[in-house]
């Protein structure tokens, strides 16, 4: 589990250390949040609806590891809102995890449920620890120990967990089957992002790049621009980043660089995906020393990626990767922001002003979400869903979502990701002003 995302809700987290960490995230989110709010002009009472994050949990988990001793983690949940529907939102496990982190993704979640129109607010979760210190064993011990933690705040009702940074479908069978002990009682909707064998859903492992190659096909139809033979530099080669990497080739683009922990590769004629994908298998789940299988060379420095001179890029890592210092030397005519948060407010700026379009985290890596909440009805009902019907689904909702940001950006006449957060935003402020206040 050494540094990959699983495919969660929250966009893509393989590829990079952590940059610009000075930057705030909650910050940043809260920039975003505020260009929205002054452009719909709102009162200081409905933003007080919406703004801040309804519960902040802060956890001390004492856990047994394999030699005896007790080790104790920090671990975090924040539900931003439950307007809208129950807390939704991943759980990663980092060595760099922090509460304003926690907060900033909570928050993204809200709006990201709101753009695409499920029925769910916005949570978010995570441990400081590194994973690839740990026994299996030690990992079972410390997931158990979070959710049994957590089990009179979460649930099918209240708030439902999936993957994220370094937690997988695995991850998410021992916390059902710790909070199904609990309670005595099968309650395999209180995570997404589980295991087929015990109620996940088809395309599950899939739907965030499936949703980003969706984004990316109306983006090029409202362009003008033909995604065969497009260029796509790629930075993240987590599960979401590989899997956008194979399915745009499918459709006849050109991935001439790919990047992950271990460095960045390119190959300007093309790069092999499905050899790309063969070879993370064969070497722990990453592209170390990838250029040794004479598929692509090996980049000086894997940032640079972000400056080549390609149709499209997208950045499948960890936030603040574009920020106002790189942002001049960004020359995608698209950013598709599979992961969250990868461009700072200031990197906006840069970008907005060259002309770059944006295709905003909040929307672009949405599809995992989306196919979590299809996971959700599922399991609710109790009837599972054949493949098509998924891919199906999410592409109405993508298209869908993808045109009415598009149609706020030009009503309003604001870059995509205000956009984005106008929509979100008037969909929460309706449901909190319907709910009222219970007092």
């Amino acid at each position: 589990m050494s540094g990959t995302r699983k495919d969660g809700e929250q966009g893509g987290s393989q590829g990079v250390t952590r940059r610009h960490m000075t930057l705030s995230a909650y910050d940043n989110a809260m920039t975003q949040f505020d260009q929205a709010i002054k452009v719909l002009g709102l009162k200081p009472n409905q933003v007080a609806m919406i703004k801040d994050p309804r519960k902040v949990i802060i956890l001390t988990l004492p856990v047994r590891m394999d030699d005896g001793r007790i080790e104790v983690f920090t671990a975090y949940r924040v539900q931003h809102s439950i307007v809208r529907g129950p807390a939704k939102g991943g759980v990663r496990y980092h060595q760099d995890v922090t509460l304003d982190e926690v907060k900033a993704l909570a928050l993204w979640m809200t709006m990201k449920c709101a753009v695409v129109d499920i029925p769910f607010g916005g949570g978010k979760g995570g441990i400081v620890v590194d994973p690839t210190r740990l026994s299996r064993s030690e990992l079972e011990n410390l997931s158990r120990r979070y959710f049994a933690a957590l089990a009179d705040d979460i649930g099918p009702d209240q708030d439902v967990p999936a993957p994220d940074v370094n937690t997988n479908a695995q991850v998410m069978a021992w916390f059902m089957d710790t909070y199904s002990m609990h309670f005595k009682r099968h309650l395999p909707a209180v995570v997404t992002g589980k295991p087929l064998q015990v109620g996940g859903s088809r395309g599950r492992d899939i739907a965030t790049a499936q949703g980003v190659v969706f984004c990316l096909e109306e983006a090029a139809d409202h362009l003008k621009m033909d995604l065969k033979g497009a260029t796509v530099a790629i930075q993240g080669f987590g599960n979401a980043g590989a899997n956008a990497a194979r399915l745009l080739a499918e459709k006849g683009a050109r991935i001439v660089a790919i990047s992950d922990v271990t460095g960045g590769y390119q190959n300007d004629a093309g790069i092999d995906v499905e050899a790309a994908i063969a070879w993370k298998k064969e070497h722990n789940g990453l592209l170390t020393r990838f250029e040794t299988s004479k598929k692509a060379k090996a980049m000086k420095n894997p940032m640079q990626l972000l400056e080549l001179p390609v149709d499209i890029l997208i950045p499948a890592a960890l936030e603040n990767q574009i920020t106002g210092e790189n942002a001049p030397r960004v020359r995608a005519r698209v950013v598709a922001e599979a992961a969250n948060g990868p461009c700072t407010p200031d990197a906006d700026e840069v970008l907005n002003a060259k002309g770059t379009f944006i295709i905003p985290d909040i929307l672009c890596n949405a599809g995992g979400v989306t196919v979590s909440y299809f996971e959700w009805v599922q399991n609710r009902v109790g009837f599972y869903w054949p493949l098509e019907q998924v891919i199906q689904e999410l592409r109405r909702v993508m298209a869908t979502s993808f045109h009415a940001v598009l149609d706020a950006s030009i009503q309003y006449k604001v870059p995509m990701r205000v956009a984005a957060f106008i929509v979100a935003i008037n969909r929460l402020t309706a449901a909190a002003e319907l709910r009222g206040l219970y007092a």
